[in-house]
């Protein structure tokens, strides 16, 4: 790499990298703040509870209501800020006993502050949020978890968005009552040193190898909301098209775009691992590069062209799904690297989004 490319992307890089020691600060803070688990996450008579994010936030608001619902037995539900904002009676029930997240890396999402700010004074709604920022605007507006190693310089949300997401997630499970769920979350924090390097590898690798005109990710439930943030990284980082569906509604018109062309990337839940690697092998057979990230390898598996491993093969799906994002960050950061794009600077774009 020469020494202009190397000063090109310089920061997301090392942000991408910082992710083991972000998710460990993350992980802390989460249990150290017990209380604010028990105020907002423990309370059995709440009948609706909200995460709400923009862009990268609102992808993560949904792997984070997949790992409430999951987790806990209890619903909620991910929506982009606007909605709740410009279209509240659509989207949510205003006389129930409600809980609404905000989820922004800055804490200064015009979008979020303003959505908050328009249930602010509804009879039993509470606010609360997640965050990287904790004297941010939206902090001043409901208490906050925040995960301040993830705060980041760069515009693209990498090591922010994992470590965010491991912070409500041990939230969850310091009052979910089950004692295994904290600990996926002691080992996703543990192995996460391993994900990045490896991840970092097996990238560089595929975008050394390989052009592609579309890449394709797949996911279900916690991982839908990791393939969506992984299309956005790839498409706000490098300039190239790309799409996200649910694995198996891919199969429902979606795929007629797959060619050789293609990369298709799934993020495998082990409890529906059979019918997903289903996919991915009918993708291979339209002549799709195939990339499975997954727990573990096995015979269901050699036909993938690419394997990414997780690890954690007994650890929830919901936990595993931040595992899977260094290889899906590191696609993108050298897929942009390669095109003369700088990660650091993606057009278009600031770090934080104001209306």
């Amino acid at each position: 790499m020469t020494q202009q490319a190397a000063a090109r992307g310089a920061l997301t890089l090392k942000e991408i990298g910082e992710q083991p020691a972000a998710l460990r600060d993350a992980y802390e803070e989460a249990l150290r703040r017990k209380d604010w688990a028990q105020a907002y996450l423990a309370d059995p008579s709440v009948e609706q509870t909200l995460f709400i994010g923009s862009g990268s936030s609102y992808y993560q608001s949904i792997t984070m209501a997949a790992t409430y619902r999951s987790w806990l037995g209890r619903d909620a539900l991910a929506l982009p800020s606007s909605d709740l904002l410009l279209i509240r009676k659509q989207v949510a029930a205003e006389d129930k006993k409600t809980i609404v997240f905000g989820v922004s890396r800055s804490g200064e999402s015009t979008e979020v502050v303003k959505a908050l700010e328009s249930v602010r004074g509804l009879p039993d709604w509470k606010l609360a949020g997640v965050t990287c920022y904790p004297e941010s605007s939206m902090a001043a507006l409901g208490d906050s978890l925040a995960a301040k190693l993830g705060q980041e310089k760069s515009t693209v949300m990498t090591k922010s968005l994992a470590s965010m997401i491991v912070g409500i997630q041990t939230a969850i499970a310091s009052v979910s009552g089950n004692e295994a769920r904290l600990a996926d979350m002691a080992a996703v924090v543990e192995n996460q040193a391993d994900r990045v390097r490896e991840g970092e590898k097996l990238a560089l690798e595929l975008v050394q190898s390989r052009h592609f005109d579309k890449t394709v990710y797949l996911g279900l439930g916690a991982m839908f909301g990791i393939a969506q943030e992984g299309c956005l990284k790839l498409k706000e980082m490098s300039n190239t098209w790309t799409e996200s569906y649910g694995t198996l509604e891919f199969r429902h018109g979606p795929k007629s775009i797959v060619d050789p062309h293609t990369c298709v990337i799934v993020l495998v839940s082990e409890q529906s691992r059979a019918a997903e690697l289903k996919v991915a092998q009918e993708m291979k057979e339209y002549g799709a590069h195939v990339v499975v990230v997954t727990a573990k390898a096995g015979d269901d598996t050699a036909f993938a062209d690419t394997v990414v491993l997780t690890g954690l093969p007994d650890a929830a799906d919901e936990a595993r799904a931040v595992a899977t994002l260094p290889f899906l960050q590191y696609y993108g950061f050298y897929t942009a690297m390669l095109r003369g794009v700088d990660p650091d600077n993606p057009r278009n774009l600031t770090q934080v989004v104001r209306i």
